[in-house]
């Protein structure tokens, strides 16, 4: 395998091919295998790299489907140490080996995160320009759309040059996914005014507008978190410790609503009847907020597209994190991404360069 990135071949909308870690996640190929079949019955001219054990593979056998072989499986519980230094051949590492090598286009796991994360970055290595790779995924709004949200984990201390860098690779992924070139940004915060925040906040907030008034990017400023399910921004930049709280209470939001129809319908006989009055509305909210429709979350700023589905994601969910990285891929994100990044090149810099080259991201195992 070449010891440098190469450039990945120039994707058409008839030429994806995407790699996938067969044997990530809660359920590994039971799942994963299910969904790719159905992503090869929805995008007739991708194909797909199934990464794994290949006696656990051997179920999903398709003309657009390889097996690549990998021996070892990243555990959900394994420490980033073990999945980065001693499991080196691991079908998560073999999945963004393909991306790396240019024989993919995008490398999708349902695996540790802390580990896919840790990874992609000394595989793929950061963009120039870009310090700590961020988290990205849509969350529902009553707009009837989805609000991008990032960062979701991966980098819990921000500092505000961090949040600068997110707005710059968010705008650059929604750009790619809906054809909105200037999608707006808002400042996460615990009030709209300016002078509300901590000195991170206030400093981002500053930051932001800088690049707002060089047309790098379309800043709203601060928003609260409602604003996020409210669709106030298209995109609502924080840090990896909030934004995970906030996918996690969506995802709580979901459940109950599952779990109260269930006990109203097994109720006495008011109840049935009050529920079966107001089930239509129930089953529509449950599909608006249900989280398997937004699964497949962007690892923005590497050189390379890497997704990462939820760790328990079932077979319509991981599907949708297939779909999630087939549209990056055909829309050239990586290329959007640079070019956001040129752009705003002047305002990325960091006035402590030295003080912040060892600056690691401390990704959460999610």
């Amino acid at each position: 395998m070449p010891t440098t990135p190469t450039t990945n071949p120039a994707p058409g909308p008839e030429a994806i091919t995407l790699a996938v870690d067969c044997m990530g996640g809660d359920h590994g190929p039971r799942v994963t295998l299910a969904a790719c079949r159905g992503f090869l019955e929805r995008h007739p001219q991708a194909s797909l790299l199934l990464v794994g054990v290949p006696e656990a593979l051997g179920t999903l056998r398709h003309p657009r489907a390889r097996i690549v072989a990998a021996t070892e499986v990243v555990g959900m519980d394994d420490p980033i140490e073990v999945a980065l230094r001693k499991k080196k051949d691991s079908s998560m590492r073999v999945a963004i080996q393909q991306v790396k090598d240019g024989a993919a286009h995008a490398a999708i796991s349902a695996g540790n995160t802390g580990a896919l994360m840790a990874i992609a970055r000394y595989l793929l290595k950061t963009l120039d320009g870009i310090d700590r790779p961020a988290i990205a995924t849509q969350l529902p709004n009553i707009r009837g759309g989805a609000s991008t949200v990032l960062d979701l984990g991966a980098n819990v201390d921000c500092d505000a040059e961090d949040l600068l860098q997110f707005a710059v690779l968010g705008s650059a992924l929604v750009a790619a996914l809906t054809g909105n070139d200037a999608p707006s940004v808002g400042l996460l915060n615990v009030g709209e005014e300016v002078i509300k925040g901590s000195e991170t906040i206030k400093k981002a907030g500053q930051l932001l507008q800088t690049a707002a008034n060089s047309q790098d990017l379309n800043f709203y400023g601060n928003v609260e978190g409602n604003d996020i399910f409210k669709g106030t921004t298209d995109i609502v930049v924080c840090d990896g410790f909030v934004g995970n709280v906030a996918l996690k209470a969506t995802e709580g939001v979901a459940s109950m609503i599952v779990d109260f129809m269930k006990q109203e319908f097994s109720a006495g006989i008011f109840s049935k009847l009050a529920a079966i009055i107001a089930y239509p509305v129930l089953r529509a909210l449950k599909n608006r907020l249900d989280h398997r429709r937004y699964n497949g979350a962007a690892l923005l700023g590497l050189r390379g597209l890497v997704f990462k589905s939820h760790g328990s994601a079932d077979e319509v969910a991981f599907g949708h994190a297939l779909d999630r990285a087939y549209d990056a891929a055909r829309n050239n994100l990586l290329d959007r991404v640079r070019a956001r990044i040129a752009h705003a090149a002047p305002l990325l810099k960091r006035a402590e360069a030295p003080e912040n080259s060892e600056r690691a991201p401390a990704a959460l195992q999610a």
